[in-house]
């Protein structure tokens, strides 16, 4: 008996799709609204600098009947920085404008817009990192040493902030000037303030250390009685004077076994031993997060020396190589399977995942992201006071939507969307922050 089935009516079936799409996953954007804000004039070049006075040493002894003491010389610190342009841009046919049921370019521009926040939230990181006050949990010795166990504690905040207040790191909240007129016994200027004005340091940590934090009994205890109190974009608690944010955008590191390479003769390395690191930069923040370890030796005959590299296959990352004479290569390789266009052009980075690349000799000085111990992940936390660090704008977040014909387009038949920011991120005091690195217990793998 012939039977008519759903497949017999193809053609009539109207595909369902939701008029509604669907959620993206969410960032969490912190950093860069706590630098200070710094405007640079126009027509000033491109580099910021301020001046720091330094301060002046107390006298040693009291001064002697009618003998003037000796003159002290006023010593000055300068601070520069530069600022660089960001930017992408967009395009849409009109043919997909008309055609496609959820409005192309007003995604691209809604899509665009979170990325331009993204972009700066992830530059400051990048900056936040070269801060050269550090401090490894559980009293390792560097990152490479740590554990999964060694995770933040009370303890190692503690440390930390006991260290800033040594050293005068302004508080937020607090005046930037010395007041000798603070009352001792009333806990300073602020004590009889609301618990919100209160001077405090701010903390910024990525989702897994908050987990590692909330085992330890001090800081949950205390976190759980802040919730009413908070003031800032993501805070999560309070603790010893530390308001804790937490951003998922906050870079982790994790360790992966050395990537090994072959002497080849289709390049211009000389005569020498040669050693490689490669790391693996996820494609959506560009993080060198995961830090294969140093290969061994590799013996190429030059001049016309090179070395062959199979990269590893993970899916979301690219990967770039590092090449040098020694286990700690501080230059990127040239390849030219790298990029062909902008600063990083020939540069082994940006490398296709599962490629095999020939480095041909010594690229761009680079250094490597500091190595990891293999399987584990190493997460920075930020800690600072008021005037860590700044955000300097030569020109402020612009935006471009291109919806008209013109001479280069008279049928309007692209649509463009962009952005572009004149910009940069600049560490101010390095006194005023510090960073704890730390394994942790709730690891986001992605190997």
């Amino acid at each position: 008996m012939a039977t008519n089935t759903a497949s017999n009516y193809t053609d009539d079936v109207l595909d369902y799709l939701d008029e509604k799409l669907l959620p993206i996953a969410q960032r969490t954007l912190v950093s860069y609204g706590l630098g200070e804000p710094i405007k640079l004039d126009k027509g000033r070049g491109r580099t910021y600098k301020a001046i720091r006075l330094k301060r002046l040493p107390l006298p040693f002894t009291s001064l002697s009947e009618g003998v003037p003491p000796v003159g002290l010389l006023m010593d000055l610190e300068p601070i520069t920085g530069v600022v660089d342009q960001w930017g992408a841009l967009g395009n849409i046919t009109d043919v997909a404008e008309e055609t496609v049921f959820h409005p192309p370019f007003q995604n691209l521009i809604k899509m665009l817009g979170l990325q331009a926040g993204e972009t700066l939230e992830r530059n400051t990181y990048n900056t936040l990192m070269s801060g050269t006050q550090v401090q490894f949990a559980n009293n390792k010795a560097s990152r490479f040493n740590l554990l999964a166990t060694d995770v933040m504690t009370s303890a190692e905040l503690i440390k930390v902030t006991g260290i800033l207040r040594v050293l005068g790191a302004p508080a937020y909240d607090g005046s930037e000037e010395t007041n000798i007129n603070k009352d001792a016994r009333m806990g300073g200027a602020n004590a009889s303030k609301s618990p919100r004005v209160l001077e405090h340091f701010i903390c910024i940590n990525h989702p897994s250390i908050t987990s590692d934090l909330r085992g330890d009994t001090d800081i949950k205890t205390a976190w759980s009685r802040s919730d009413v109190n908070r003031l800032y974009n993501h805070e999560i608690g309070e603790w010893n004077s530390v308001r804790f944010c937490e951003s998922n955008m906050v870079p982790g590191f994790t360790g992966v076994a050395a990537v090994s390479g072959s002497a080849g003769t289709a390049g211009a390395l000389a005569s020498d031993d040669y050693f490689i690191i490669v790391t693996g930069s996820d494609t959506q923040n560009q993080y060198e997060s995961l830090i294969y370890q140093v290969s061994a030796g590799i013996t190429v005959t030059g001049p016309t020396g090179s070395v062959d590299v199979t990269l590893p296959s993970t899916p979301g990352f690219t990967y770039s190589v590092y090449i040098g004479t020694t286990t700690s290569p501080v230059n990127l390789g040239l390849s030219t399977a790298g990029p062909t266009t902008g600063p990083l052009i020939g540069q082994a980075t940006q490398l296709a995942a599962g490629a095999t690349v020939t480095i041909t000799n010594l690229g761009l000085a680079q250094v490597p992201p500091a190595p990891v111990a293999t399987g584990v992940t190493v997460y920075p936390s930020f800690i600072f006071g008021r005037g860590a660090y700044g955000q300097v704008e030569l020109s402020g977040m612009k935006y471009t939507y291109l919806d008209k014909a013109d001479k280069s387009d008279p049928l309007n038949q692209l649509l463009t969307a962009g952005w572009k920011v004149f910009y940069g991120t600049i560490i101010l005091n390095n006194t005023f922050m510090a960073r704890i690195e730390s394994g942790t217990a709730f690891p986001i793998n992605f190997v």
